[in-house]
């Protein structure tokens, strides 16, 4: 898979960030580097690529900056660098959605690699959203009776239950799911069901 999209470097050291820059540009990858956590936030909801960030920084650390990319839903991979003692916070990085750590000093070929998971993953991401949005388009097409009827298709019950469930005649359930495949463009059961969970693929949790 191509690795896409831009590496964005926070860290409040400039001698890291530029180390960072020189070593990222001279192996090919596009790097955006950014003072601090606040400087990087105001981009980062029409940002791509993946966030490579010092854990602790004055003002808004490694955590907090994870924590706020959450609340304003930018799904880019998080990688966290650590200096010595801070192993615990990493993991508790890597609780809160981070997708790798670095402990410094680390060598080139373990950042690199790193980078290129991460840049990988947020492609995967990309792409998982762009089918969660066009699932939620079509879906958006139903009537709010067809789509209970869907859903209780997707729940695995037969025409006749979803008649008796829905206080209908089985053949106004028939029209209703044959509509149901025709604006879903649904040849089986499994369309169907491919379709519900790629929408809900899109929905972030919560917490």
């Amino acid at each position: 898979m191509l690795t896409t999209g831009t590496v964005h470097v926070v860290d409040d050291d400039a001698a890291m960030r530029d180390s960072l820059r020189v070593l990222l540009e001279s192996s090919g990858f596009a790097v955006r580097a950014h003072a601090s956590a606040t400087a990087f936030i105001t981009e980062a909801a029409t940002a791509s690529g993946c966030v490579l960030t010092d854990i602790r920084m004055p003002g808004i650390d490694g955590l907090e900056l994870q924590r706020r990319l959450h609340e304003q839903r930018v799904r880019l991979p998080v990688i966290v660098m650590t200096g010595e003692g801070d192993i615990a916070i990493a993991v508790r990085a890597m609780r809160e959605g981070a997708v790798d750590f670095l402990e410094k000093p680390f060598d080139d070929t373990a950042l690199l690699e790193a980078v290129t998971r991460a840049l990988e993953q947020g492609e995967k991401q990309r792409e998982a959203d762009a089918l969660s949005a066009q699932a939620t388009a079509r879906l958006a097409m139903l009537t709010p009776r067809e789509r209970e009827v869907l859903d209780l298709l997707v729940a695995g019950l037969p025409n006749k239950a979803i008649a008796n469930r829905l206080v209908a005649s089985p053949r106004t359930i028939e029209v209703h799911r044959a509509r149901v495949f025709e604006k879903l463009q649904a040849k089986a059961l499994p369309d169907l069901v491919r379709l519900v969970l790629a929408a809900e693929s899109g929905v972030p949790r919560q917490g």
